[in-house]
This record gives structure tokens, sequence and C-alpha cells, in this order.
């Protein structure tokens, strides 16, 4: 919002005045005014600030501009005697009389300083909007979004245009899952092993989210779809300020969180501290038609699942940041994070012969506790040696993190006297990771329109886990060799990058390389394998912008990434809630490699924004999941027929690096504001995914199976979301989203709805915010699919957690509901020259 008042305010300006009855017609002298303005404390350039020049002989002459992402303004004007004013939202205004500008004027750089008594004001009208479209990324603004209010960073994420969450959390960027995500612009112990954890941080503590679907040479090659960056809340202002909010709901949660800030003029002291207790009821069904060899068929299997799970997760942030001078700080931070979870899985397996005769009912029963602590130091040092942006910043990071999961599992027949053996699987897992980060950024030439940056950064990440599967007799624990195992995982990853950008007239160019070098040491110890992959990748990127005016630009670019297989990919260790439906990892997994190709287009107008890309990605190497009869049966016996059993053959879900993949879409987002507080957001994603290759098995006949797993798929998914103000001043927000069918090589997925809806009031004279949020409204959030193999076919609903409703209290001290953070984290990633709207 605050962009498009900038815009406003200029053309009003230049419209009533510059039209004016006394407006020249001569052609005076032509000259330039150029200069930057930054934020005067923490020397961030200040976007989209407004530059006023007027007439002193004739006041209704008013010309001016606005700054670009770098701060910077260039403006052409007739040659006179002016007063200068230059202006931003919640700023003191910046003024200059009387100047003699008869040739091109550098103004140097303008330090604005922040005009605390306007917050109020601002905040009347100058409200964020709840999505900001740049050329090459979208910022998602978490805090005006009521549907999260209580919720997690998941849940933020699945609001996020081009993004979605499926119902076990797995988290996609236009359809694609291998999305990388970063926490202030740098990987965290926050997001986990498989990004789990980010269900334990509180959507309060959230800024924003950037959705960079391209990104070039500066940022990781890892994620072939883009990058997630998620930045925390940071107060910039003086004193002491925050908020504490404290949410309850149905199912079952209680969650409280703080982000408190104490400023002063040589330090900055932030925390966020959260905890929550929360409970997910969820189910699954699957229905299973297994096939003898000539077709016909042999037995049926209904499996019923339904999953009670408990979890306290406690969060703590602490970041203490010195300002050693005007030019250099140093920031260091504390993470701490301690989880511990309950889940309860109750099956229930229906057997049939294939006539549909009862043959035998079971219930598998499983209880897994899991303990987590994961404890990580981040150290952030900032060296600026002008105001023009040259800087030098270096980062190192270090985190350390023990996971505990003991799950009993018990098995009892129906029509038996005696249960089965108490099965038990306890895994024991570690993880060492290091992060050692160098970039510099050096502007230069001409009013500065280019620059040049090189970086360097190491990734030195350790895994292990200890996996151990057996049964318990009157309380003796017996390991199973067959399934149990050590793995250990070593990962070294070196890289280096260099980019160039530079900006002349309407255009915008930025090339990069970057070169990553990567070493890979996998062995299971109890059966003594070993896989080690070492490989060296260049990763090229290009950018191309072409700004039709302020209003108007499009974008062109290239980047090749990668998509290493981490966590439950290459996990082997089998899960065990059923016995017959396994999931299992590969440690021989080869990396993706992806070409990606992307055009964007962006437009606003004074109540629409409207940003439309078309993107291309080429991948080799793709790794799927894969489900098959691994050749071993479950043998029950029949409580009806003593002596006899009954075989139920084991399927099993693994990944493999299966095809060549093509993708090609299109992503569509517009806002449409009407009036002050109103605002309606539409995204809509389109692709046409196609993939070719084969896989070769061995069935349980001892069968060589070749299967054929071309497949063309062509799927959508829609979020609309509208915000609009009720009588007695509440707020009212809703979010709708449909996830179209798909298909791959082995199964059909069935379109999914969703919907969410909140609502806002203000109290405590707008010091208070009391929020009543409901998720899935109708329910409806299932994923249904078929799945066909050589001999099995399964029909099966997953739903990962039921409908809930949430009460959210906040109260801010010190603080305006509103306040903008004037710039984002040190750390939080840099943008690509001018490439951005």
């Amino acid at each position: 919002m605050k962009q498009l008042l900038s815009l406003v305010l200029v053309f009003a300006t230049v419209i009533t005045y510059a039209q004016g009855p006394n407006a020249k017609s001569t052609n005076p002298k032509k000259i330039k005014i150029t200069g930057t303005v930054v934020d005067d404390e923490t020397g961030d350039p200040l976007e989209y600030a407004t530059l006023v020049l007027q007439s002193v002989k004739d006041p209704s002459v008013v010309t001016g501009g606005i700054t670009n992402q770098q701060g910077k303004f260039d403006v052409t004007a007739d040659a006179g005697l002016y007063n200068i004013k230059v202006e931003f939202l919640s700023y003191k205004t910046y003024t200059l009389n009387n100047q003699n500008l008869n040739k091109s004027t550098d103004l140097g750089v303008i330090k604005l300083a922040l005009d605390v008594e306007q917050l109020d004001d601002v905040v009347l009208v100058a409200e964020k909007t709840t999505v900001e479209l740049r050329l090459d990324k979208k910022v998602y603004n978490v805090g005006k979004d009521l549907t999260v209010k209580g919720g997690s960073v998941t849940d933020v994420l699945n609001n996020v245009p081009s993004v979605d969450v499926d119902v076990e959390g797995a988290i996609s960027l236009r359809g694609n899952e291998s999305v990388k995500i970063l926490i202030n612009g740098k990987p965290s112990a926050l997001s986990g092993l498989d990004n789990a954890a980010l269900k334990s941080l509180p959507a309060d503590a959230i800024e924003k989210v950037e959705v960079v679907t391209n990104p070039s040479a500066r940022y990781d090659a890892e994620g072939t779809a883009g990058i997630l960056n998620i930045i925390l809340k940071q107060s910039k202002t003086a004193g002491l300020n925050g908020s504490v909010s404290a949410t309850v709901g149905d199912p079952e949660q209680y969650a409280g969180s703080a982000n408190i800030n104490l400023r002063r003029d040589k330090f900055n002291l932030y925390t966020n501290l959260s905890y929550r207790d929360r409970t997910g009821p969820g189910n699954a069904t699957f229905e299973n038609e297994y096939f003898n060899e000539d077709g016909t068929t042999a037995s049926f299997e209904n499996e019923y699942r339904n999953y009670d799970r408990s979890s306290k997760n406690y969060n703590a942030n602490v970041g203490f940041e010195y300002f050693i001078d005007e030019t250099s700080s140093i920031t260091n931070s504390v993470l701490y994070r301690n989880s511990n979870g309950l889940d309860k899985a109750d099956v229930n397996f229906f057997n049939f012969d294939g006539n549909m005769n009862p043959t035998i009912e079971r219930q598998r029963n499983t209880v897994e506790d899991d303990d987590e602590e994961t404890v990580q130091y981040s150290l952030n040092y900032v060296k600026r040696f002008n105001d023009d942006g040259n800087k030098l910043t270096v980062d190192y990071q270090y985190s350390r993190s023990n996971e505990l999961e003991n799950a009993s599992i018990e098995e009892l027949v129906s029509g038996n006297a005696s249960s089965n053996p108490l099965e038990r699987t306890i895994s024991d897992n570690k993880q060492i990771d290091q992060l050692v980060q160098v970039d510099y950024v050096l502007p230069f030439g001409k009013d500065l329109a280019s620059q040049f940056e090189a970086g360097y950064r190491g990734n030195f990440n350790f895994y292990n886990t200890d996996y151990d599967f057996g049964e318990e007799v009157n309380g003796s624990f017996t390991s199973n060799p067959n399934f149990s195992n050590e793995l250990f995982y070593r990962e070294n990853i070196n890289a280096a990058y260099v980019q160039l950008g530079t900006k002349f007239d309407k255009f915008s160019l930025l090339g990069g390389l970057r070169m990553e070098s990567t070493d890979i040491e996998i062995e299971l110890a109890e059966t003594n394998e070993i896989n080690t992959k070492n490989y060296t990748n260049w990763f090229p990127s290009v950018f191309l912008g072409y700004e039709l005016s302020e209003m108007e630009q499009f974008t062109l670019s290239y980047s090749k990434r990668l998509r290493r297989p981490r966590s439950r990919f290459i996990n082997p260790f089998p899960s065990r809630s059923s016995n017959t439906n396994l999931f299992f990892g590969n440690p021989d997994l080869d990396p993706t490699f992806t070409d990606a190709y992307d055009l964007g287009y962006l437009k606003r107008w004074d109540k629409v924004l409207f940003n439309i890309s078309g993107y291309y990605n080429h991948s080799t190497g793709v790794f799927q999941f894969v489900s098959q009869e691994t050749g071993d049966f479950v043998s029950i016996e029949d409580p009806a027929n003593p002596g006899s059993s009954v075989e139920i053959p084991v399927q099993a879900r693994t990944p493999i690096n299966l095809a060549t993949e093509t993708r090609y879409g299109l992503d569509i987002t517009s806002t449409y504001t009407p009036i002050r507080n109103w605002r309606f957001s539409l995204n809509l994603n389109l692709f046409q995914q196609s993939l070719e290759g084969e896989h070769t098995y061995t069935n349980f006949l001892n069968e060589e199976i070749t299967q054929n797993f071309d497949a063309d798929n062509f799927s959508w998914f829609s979020k609309f979301s509208a915000k609009i103000p009720l009588p007695a001043e509440i707020d009212f927000q809703t979010n709708l989203t449909y996830r179209g069918p798909s298909k791959n090589a082995q199964t059909d997925t069935k379109g999914m709805f969703g919907s969410d809806l909140a609502l806002s009031k203000d109290i405590l004279k707008e010091k208070g915010t009391l929020s009543l949020s409901v998720s899935d409204i109708f329910n409806s959030r299932k994923r249904r699919s078929e799945s066909r193999t050589e001999n099995i076919f399964s029909n099966s609903e997953f739903q990962w957690r039921e409908r809930s409703v949430a009460l959210t209290f906040t109260y801010r001290f010190n603080q305006q509901k509103n306040q903008r953070n004037k710039g984002e984290m040190r750390d939080g990633g840099g943008d690509d020259m001018d490439m951005q709207g």
C-alpha cells in the first residue's frame, strides 16, 4: 500500500500543479537531479520515498519522482530555483529551500529519521498489503493474515501464493516439492531435517515470507522449484517494545508467544519465545485388492487408521546486536528448541477372500514417544564501507539436534486367545550442522548503476540414525538384525559465486555463476555398506528486466538448480505402523538437476495489481515414490481354521531416480483493493508435467517386471482470499483453496478443497487484538487417491488433521498496531539489483 500511496502522491501533485493555469510552455534547459534516501538509524535504503521539486518563482510548477529498490532517485527537471522536499510515510520530511539548480546535481545521501508522532496517522492511510509482488519474488506480510493467528509456520505457508502444503505437511512451490527453506536468509535448525519442525514455530514470530521462484547465483543451488525465505520479527524502534499473545482452541490446543525488543544507541536486544501444546486427530483408509497371475482377484484387505497426535514445543531465540560504530555491527544469537510428542495410531485390518468372504480381522496399535532438542548459535558481522551499499557480511552458524523416537506396536487377531509379541522400534537421531558464509557487495559506475557481488558458503553436515527393531516378550527385548541398522551420513558442500549486474535506461541485466563441490558419504554400519558421492557442478543464472514505466515491467530469467535427496528419502529404515504397507528411503539416490526458465509480467493500476509468470523446467534424474510388491508375506493364523494361516503380500513405497521430467505452466496472482481496508486476492497456478522413465523389479513370483512410467499430468491449484471490514470495527477474512486432480506414474489423486475464515477485533484502545479463526471449515482437506501396481490396486484417503477452531489474544506495548520494520534483518538476503517491481 505504501508504494501505491507514494505513486498516487507524486502523480496527483504533478497533475494538479503542472497542469495549472500558470504552467510554462517554454523549453528551458533540462537537468538531472540524483541522490539516495536511507534510514537515518540503520542505513537501509528506503524504496518509494518521494522527491518533490517546487519552483520558487512559480509554486504551481511542481515535479518529482520516487526512489527505486536501492533508495536511489533520478529525476529530469527544468533548470531553475527550487524548494526541495524528500518525504516517506512515517518519517520526518527532509527540506532544502531556495536551491539554484542550473546544472545536473547529485544531492548525495539523504538520511530520514522516523517520526514516531505520525505512526498512528500512518496506520490510517498506509496499511500494508498482505502480498507485495515483485518481478523475481513475492513477499507475504504475515502480520495482516487473520486466518493464521495462533497457527504455525506451515499454516502461514499454506496461504502464500504459489505455495502449497499437503495433508502430510509436504511443502511445494508451483506444484514442485523440491523447495529450499531458509530462515532469515540461511539454513536453520528451525526448519529441521524434513521441515517437520516448522510446525512448532508460531506464525506470530514471522514478519514475512519471501518466495523466490528462480534464484540467482547468490543463493544455494539447492531447490529446483525455488526458495522460501522466512523472515522473523525484529523491531528497529528505540526503547523497549514488543507483543505477547495467547491461544486456546479445539481440538485441544494451548499456545503462548512473546516478541520483545530493547534498542539503545549502541545495541539491540531481541527475543522470540513460544510454547505450544497441541493435539492433532487424523485418519486414513486403504482399500487393497490383490490379483492372481492370471488377473483374477485373489483377496481383499481394508485398512482403517485413526491417529491421535499430541505435542509440546518450546522455542527460544535470543539475539544481541552491538553497533561497533556507524559502519559496522556484530550480532550473536542463540536458538533453543525442545519438542515432546506422543503419537498413537490405531489400525484395523479386515481381510477377505476373492469372493469378499471375511477371513481375518486384526488390530495393530502403535504408541510412539518423540523427544527432540536443538541448540543453534549464530554469529553475524556487517561492515559498511560507505553509504552507497558497499559492504561485507560474514556469518557463522553451528547447530546440534538430538531426537529419540521410541515406538511400541501391539497386534491383536480377532478370535485368537493370545496376542502377537509386542514389536518395538527405537530410532536415535543426531544431527550436527555448520555454516560459514562470506558475502561482498560493491556498487560502481555512473550513478552507481552497476553492482559486483562475490561470496563463499560452506555447509558441513553430519546425520546419524541408530535404528533398532525387534520383539518384546515378558519384558525382554530381542533385536531383529534383518531390520536393525545404523546410518551415518556426512555431507560437505563448498560453494563460491560471482555475479555482476547493471542498469541502463529501462533495462536491468544480472548475470552470475555459482560453483558447488559436494562430498557425501553414507555408511550402514551393521551391513558394512558404504556409498560415496563426489560431484562438482556449475550453476549459471541470467536475469533481464525491462521497465516500460514505474507501473509496468517485464523480466526474463534462467538458472540451473539441483535437488539433493534428504532425510526420509535416504533413510532406509521402514515405518512399521502397518506391516503390509511399508515405507522406506533409498540411500543410493543421486541428485536431480534442473534447468529453469521464467518469463514474468507485472502491471499496477490504482486499485489492481496483476502479475503473471510463464515458467519451463527440464529435470533429469527425478526421484519419485514408487509402490511395488516386496516378495514378502505376512502370515497370520486363521482363528476359524486352526493350523492354517492367511498369507498377505507386503507392498512398499520407496523413492528412486525414476525419470526425466518436463514441467511448464502459468502462475497468476492478482490483488484488488476497491477501498481502504477491503482486499481481494486470487492466485492461480496451472502446470503440465511430463515424465519419461522405466522401472525394473522382481515380484514375489521371482519374475523380473519392467514397468513403463511415462505419464502426462495436467494439474492446477488456486487460492482466493477476501478481507473486508464488518460493523463494530470487526475485520473479516476468508481463504479458499482448491488443489486440482493430478496423477503420476502409478497414482491418480483427486481434487481437494479447503476453506478457512477469521474474525478480528481491536480492543484496549488498539493495544490488544482478539481473533477467532476456523481452519478447514468443511473438514474437507483429505487426500484421496488410487494406485495400481502389477498385482495390487489400492484406494486410499488420508486426513492429517481435522477441522480446528482457535481463539487468540494479542497485546502490544510501546508498539503501534501496524508498526513497520525499518528494513529487513541484516541477514535476510539481498535483492538482485533493480529487478523487482
